[in-house]
């Protein structure tokens, strides 16, 4: 009555069922992952990384949101592992990360080749073209 045929995990009495630490842990990733996406500004920025690395002062423009929020958005992504920075002189730039986990990986992958289909999406990438046909942050 206790036992369970899948391993890693436990019945514990009736209807309940208690995971090991493994699976607990192997969880973790990918619960940060959803987390940090769990916001349309951070969204945004992702569908934005997908075309290649970008400054602050970009997503600024093509957001239309103040500089401090998106850094604030950022930091999540970063917190998260979603995207990872690089330094060119006095700029930061950002882009998406590689995965450790492989589940993650693939998440982002999916929802990166849904974001085509959304039309707040298309605007952002057509603001995107227009700021680098105009200017690169130096």
């Amino acid at each position: 009555m206790f036992g369970s045929a899948l391993p890693g995990i436990a019945i514990c009495g009736y209807a309940h069922i208690c995971m090991s630490s493994n699976i607990a842990m192997d969880l973790r990733p990918m619960a940060r992952l959803l987390k940090a996406l769990g916001d349309e500004t951070r969204l945004r920025i992702v569908a934005l990384l997908t075309q290649g690395e970008l400054c602050v002062c970009s997503f600024q423009e093509i957001l239309d949101v103040p500089q401090p929020a998106v850094s604030r958005q950022l930091a999540v992504l970063r917190a998260a592992q979603v995207v990872a920075t690089s330094r060119q002189g006095s700029w930061i730039y950002y882009r998406l990360a590689d995965q450790d986990d492989a589940e993650c990986a693939r998440q982002i992958k999916n929802l990166c080749a849904q974001f085509s289909n959304r039309k707040l999406m298309k605007r952002d990438l057509e603001r995107l073209f227009k700021v680098r046909a105009r200017r690169d942050c130096d």
